[in-house]
């Protein structure tokens, strides 16, 4: 949990009465403490998210690779319908075009957009051209205040 103190003195549109200068100052400093504090809880989630990248990659080696063989041999069939991909490796958050939960966040935009970048310079030298719906963008931010705002309390 993050606790947070109030600091209404630092904004004109909460201050309640004439506002001195050190006042002005104190709250300041703690609103960006404040801030420090919720971007160092961002960091962390991120750091965790980056350990279980692909998680079922590893976890279902042995159906990711039958799938991966049969491809490699000739299967016809579009990969993205065969058991690995549908059944398991859609269970992680950042295959927004292909599953978007409903609880989708920041955190899983952040995590596609490194994933995207990272194995298409890895694999091909290049990054696929692809588009984000705006809508899941937008429900992101707003998921995203809500995930934050659910792990802070505010004290004083």
């Amino acid at each position: 949990m993050i606790e947070i103190k109030q600091s209404k003195d630092a904004d004109t549109r909460s201050a309640t009465g004439k506002v001195s200068k050190e006042t002005l100052l104190g709250n300041s400093k703690q609103h960006i403490e404040d801030v420090n504090q919720a971007l160092w809880w961002m960091s962390n989630k991120l750091i965790d998210i980056g350990v279980g990248h692909d998680w079922t990659k590893l976890e279902n080696i042995d159906e990711f690779y039958a799938d991966f063989s049969a491809t490699q041999d000739g299967f016809q069939g579009d990969f993205k319908q065969m058991h690995w991909f549908k059944d398991l490796h859609l269970q992680e958050r950042h295959h927004l075009n292909d599953y978007c939960p409903d609880d989708v966040n920041l955190f899983d935009v952040l995590e596609r957009i490194a994933d995207c970048v990272t194995a298409g310079l890895a694999r091909s030298g290049t990054i696929y051209e692809e588009e984000l719906d705006p809508t899941i963008l937008s429900r992101a931010y707003t998921n995203t205040m809500k995930l934050l705002k659910e792990q802070i309390k505010v004290v004083g």
